[in-house]
């Protein structure tokens, strides 16, 4: 069923939900979903409603231009997007496989509802399994001593595919400062840790010297900050001292491929909204 999602953040006042509500009802709107939460400590409320558009006189710009006068009377920051219109997503990697091979696979399912007009990597180990499910591999190799020329590249495929969204499924780069800004809030990156413990690199090998007795993964948001961005899922597995570092790494990836894959969704479906450095996420 096609639905209009709207999703919105504002300063708290009472109010809000009266006035959308009225709104919808006016045109006819039959809300499918609806969920709310009011912070109390950013004073802070955020909502997202998912309408059948077949029950509206409008489409999506007629939306906008209707809704537009309640959002400036409340001052909000929000966004309206039609569930027909999938999202593109271009899938960035390295050499580990199980993230992107999971990805892929849900894709190819139809588990995601997406499209995916490329896959970047800066090695070519991945190109065969991209390839076999009919998508364009590109491989840009990335100097260490002068990366500025690989990512303007990076960039100017992103761009060239008009990316709504990019995963970083293992991709072991760091971004430059100036594409995570021109992309805020559109790079998803799965870290193989619970953050913010064990931040950085090698963080099973951090966990086990440290004894931890849970490992996990968090799908975050990317940020200029390392491994610091809004966080839109986390899981974990527990262990104990009897298991090795492989062992924790092949249960992690487990748990990685698993968080990585929900927080995309999240993302496709406009379930989280960010605020400052946290998110709140309609799951």
């Amino acid at each position: 069923m096609r639905t209009f999602r709207l999703v919105i953040a504002c300063p708290d006042r009472v109010g809000i939900v009266a006035k959308v509500s009225s709104f919808l009802a006016t045109y006819n709107g039959w809300i499918t979903e609806a969920s709310h939460h009011s912070d109390n400590q950013s004073g802070w409320f955020f909502m997202r409603h998912e309408i059948r558009a077949d029950s509206l006189p409008f489409d999506l710009a007629g939306f906008r231009q209707a809704f537009a006068p309640i959002a400036r009377e409340f001052a909000m920051e929000w966004r309206v997007t039609d569930s027909a219109q999938k999202k593109r997503v271009v899938l960035m990697a390295s050499r580990e496989s199980h993230c992107l091979a999971d990805l892929l696979h849900r894709w190819h399912s139809d588990e995601l509802d997406c499209d995916i007009p490329c896959v970047i990597s800066n090695h070519d180990d991945l190109r065969s399994m991209v390839e076999w499910h009919g998508i364009p591999f590109h491989h840009v190799p990335v100097n260490p001593q002068d990366k500025v020329p690989a990512f303007a590249q990076v960039a100017g495929l992103i761009g060239d595919c008009q990316a709504d969204a990019v995963v970083l499924a293992r991709y072991m780069q760091i971004l430059p400062p100036q594409l995570c800004e021109d992309f805020a809030g559109r790079v998803i990156n799965i870290h193989h840790s619970f953050l913010p413990s064990f931040a950085g690199a090698k963080p099973y090998h951090q966990a086990s010297l440290r004894g931890v007795k849970l490992i996990g993964a968090t799908c975050h948001y990317v940020t200029e900050e390392l491994d610091a961005g809004p966080i839109i899922e986390q899981d974990v597995v527990r262990v104990s001292h009897r298991d090795s570092i492989e062992t924790m790494v092949r249960l992690g990836r487990d748990v990685e491929k698993m968080t990585l894959a929900r927080g995309l969704r999240y993302h496709l479906e406009d379930r989280v909204l960010v605020h400052d450095n946290k998110t709140v996420v309609f799951d």
